[in-house]
């Protein structure tokens, strides 16, 4: 008896959701543009913060040695600069290797190369290439790196890096509080079409609702039919989203690719990975949201 009851559920449901086709449409494509609004902002979470990460892993401090600094100074130089709290690592890279290097990186421009040559010495200095452990610690290393003095230090290369940062991490916050209030509009519209939506079922099904309530129909058996039209905008909804993000996301992959070269960000990967996360919570939460909108809704108009 109570399984006949739900099926007499859906079948209302379905027929209102038929009678009500324009209305449902409407409603369903809100609900894809308040999910593709969400989607979209992760994927450009997910692109900014792996970016950022990838930034931060190169991002190294680097202290040039004079040339005539001899090497067991600038071994102890780095033991020192080592044992500081936020290092990572350090390398040494001395002359002969920086030049090498130096030659590597340019050896498509014939002009460097016979500057280089007509110089007829090595210009370059030895270095210790610094990476920090974690870079939200990076102005307390730069503290720590100018409390050293040493002779042999030449110059120090901080600031750039500093600027690099603070800019990514300014991006980030914009991008982020830009993608929030988009879909906190787009949802909040989501809640007012579904609640206008039921309630104006409800005033197509009032001669219904009324023979329900005169042969004893339960209040639940006249909530539910509502509650599962919700139930079905947020299903077709986020399987229509499934079915447009996919190919969005082939489309951005080859500009991601060619906007960060060698940083190997796969945003297709990712929401592949976390699928059942994503999509899974976006509908438990789209369903919670809409059933409450369809309860208020009933229990206001239609008096149950």
């Amino acid at each position: 008896m109570l399984f006949l009851s739900f099926l007499r559920t859906i079948k209302f449901s379905l027929q209102d959701s038929v009678r009500n086709i324009w209305l449902t449409i409407v409603t369903i494509t809100i609900l894809i543009l308040a999910l593709f609004s969400v989607n979209m902002l992760l994927t450009v979470k997910f692109i900014s913060d792996a970016a950022i990460k990838s930034i931060k892993e190169r991002i190294d401090v680097n202290i040039f040695i004079n040339n005539d600094a001899k090497d067991e100074e600038i071994l102890a130089l780095k033991a020192r600069v080592s044992n500081l709290g936020n290092v990572k690592e350090v390398r040494y890279v001395s002359k002969d290797e920086a030049l090498e290097v130096f030659r590597d990186k340019h050896k498509a421009d014939i002009g460097v190369l016979e500057a280089l040559q007509e110089l007829g010495k090595n210009p370059l200095s030895p270095t210790l290439i610094i990476k920090p452990k974690d870079t939200d610690q990076y102005e307390s290393l730069i503290t720590s790196l100018n409390s050293i003095n040493d002779p042999i230090i030449e110059a120090r290369n901080f600031d750039d890096h500093r600027t690099i940062l603070k800019k990514i991490n300014g991006i980030t916050d914009k991008v982020s509080s830009a993608g929030i209030f988009i879909s906190a509009i787009f949802i909040a519209i989501t809640i007012l079409l579904v609640y206008n939506s039921i309630r104006v079922a409800i005033y197509t099904h009032n001669r219904e609702i009324a023979i329900m309530r005169l042969v004893g129909a339960s209040n639940w058996f006249i909530r539910m039919p509502f509650v599962i039209s919700s139930f079905n905008y947020t299903l077709l909804g986020l399987l229509a989203v499934v079915l447009l993000f996919y190919p969005f996301l082939n489309l951005l992959q080859p500009y991601i690719d060619t906007f960060f070269i060698d940083y190997n960000i796969n945003v297709i990967n990712y929401f592949s990975d976390n699928f059942l996360k994503i999509f899974g919570l976006q509908f438990f939460g789209l369903v919670l949201v809409n059933t409450v909108a369809s309860l208020i809704a009933v229990g206001k108009y239609s008096k149950v």
